[in-house]
């Protein structure tokens, strides 16, 4: 398909130009992580179409990692390629994310079990001047809160000294990383972050593994469900602007 029969499908609200990159695989995350931004940003809605050369020209690369990113997000179940006729966002997959949600909480229970059965602790030793520290020096921007809650629940991961349990719990913070941090857009969601997390801690601390699975699960169901609310209402934001 040539440039030009190309330049006929839809429209990508991809914005910036990506600056000029020394390797091919670092053009490719960055078209990657982009294109992906978009996407959860409802910059482009399910079924919006685009082409490789729309990307191409918005990020000022070649459509070689144009083509190996889109690749990348179509084995992830994002986008679909139309034979001969550029690609299309996939329908919004809540059944997939509630999957990797239970998968999520599945995956921490059983390190904070572990956890509480190993004879040293000092691993959660860093997670305490955060989550248990005094309420003036909390985190209030969201984005950078949002890294402190990915970090504590990987930091639970990876105390449980089990490193298959730490590979697939990367795997799906990945997939899930940046619809999660709508769940931060919600001033209150950051405060309720802290007050769940300390008790967590606390109970972990404590090796009170019941009690500490029952508030990870309690934990994560309501982020689960905050994040599916915020989806559905921007996504319809965006279908009406």
């Amino acid at each position: 398909m040539s440039k030009t029969d190309e330049a006929t499908d839809g429209n990508v609200a991809l914005d910036e130009p990506i600056s000029q990159v020394g390797i091919a695989g670092s053009r490719v995350d960055h078209v990657y992580n982009r294109v992906k931004e978009d996407i959860f940003d409802f910059r482009l809605l399910p079924g919006d179409r685009f082409t490789e050369s729309q990307v191409a020209d918005r990020l000022k690369v070649s459509r070689t990692p144009v083509r190996e990113a889109l690749y990348r997000l179509e084995r992830e179940g994002y986008v679909f390629v139309h034979f001969r006729n550029g690609w299309s966002v996939r329908p919004f997959d809540f059944v997939m994310f509630e999957n990797l949600y239970e998968l999520r909480s599945v995956l921490e229970t059983a390190a904070v079990r572990k956890i509480c059965d190993l004879a040293d602790i000092s691993r959660l030793d860093e997670l305490q001047s955060i989550w248990l520290g005094p309420e003036a020096e909390r985190e209030t921007e969201a984005m950078r809160a949002a890294e402190l809650d990915e970090a504590f629940h990987t930091t639970i991961v990876d105390a449980a000294e089990n490193p298959e349990i730490a590979r697939v719990h990367n795997d799906v913070i990945e997939r899930i990383r940046i619809i999660r941090r709508l769940d931060f857009t919600q001033g209150y969601r950051v405060e309720r972050t802290y007050e769940e997390h300390a008790k967590i801690l606390q109970a972990l601390l404590r090796r009170r593994a019941d009690t500490a699975c029952s508030l990870l699960k309690a934990h994560i169901e309501e982020s689960r469900a905050e994040v599916r609310k915020i989806t559905i209402h921007r996504l319809q934001a965006a279908r009406q602007s």
